[in-house]
């Protein structure tokens, strides 16, 4: 298996990750985080779709896409901070002033999961922020210290995900997810 991660540039790709079944429907589309809080809370139905593909054609796009061949099997949200809701994000604390990128959702595809892909994802995620300049990136998993996480809540990571791609802790945070605390977890691009 060679999976390769390339910037979300294709709208339908990032739909096939994190666009819902009905385009009516009032799913996440990964916009919780990474738009104000006000604009994500009055887009709705076909409208939150629509501002996922202007992101798209953005630059940066707003995350990664996994591929095997030409099938897309996962999704990382990832942007500099000071472009989602970590900015403001009263429970995620800001370790200092640097420009940092955040890693918030990591999604691998039904029937591709267990093959390690997150780990790639993660990787491409960190490629991806390096290759556009960021001094440093972070991300939020939860400390679950070995204990299962419901899937539905596994998309922020775990520590040992984090860990094992060279982040190190750097702050707790007030945040809790199914149960478990989150941590701030940071890598050095520099």
């Amino acid at each position: 298996m060679a999976i390769e991660v390339r910037p979300a540039t294709r709208f339908a790709d990032v739909q096939t990750m994190v666009g819902p079944k009905r385009p009516d429907a009032n799913v996440c589309w990964c916009l919780s985080y990474r738009i104000p809080s006000k604009e994500n809370l009055a887009l709705s139905g076909t409208a939150r779709g629509e501002r996922v593909k202007e992101l798209c054609r953005e630059d940066p796009p707003p995350g990664v896409i996994a591929y095997d061949g030409d099938e897309v099997v996962g999704w990382a949200g990832v942007h500099p901070r000071a472009d989602t809701g970590f900015a403001t994000n009263r429970r995620i604390p800001h370790v200092d002033d640097l420009d940092v990128w955040s890693v918030w959702c990591i999604r691998v595809r039904p029937g591709h999961r267990g093959q390690g892909i997150s780990h790639t994802l993660l990787e491409g995620a960190v490629a991806f922020a390096r290759e556009n300049g960021a001094p440093a990136i972070e991300g939020y998993p939860v400390d679950n210290k070995g204990e299962k996480v419901d899937l539905t809540m596994a998309y922020v990571g775990t520590r040992a995900l984090f860990l094992k791609a060279g982040f190190r802790k750097a702050a707790d945070t007030t945040s809790v997810l199914n149960g478990f605390p989150r941590i701030l977890m940071r890598l050095d691009l520099r």
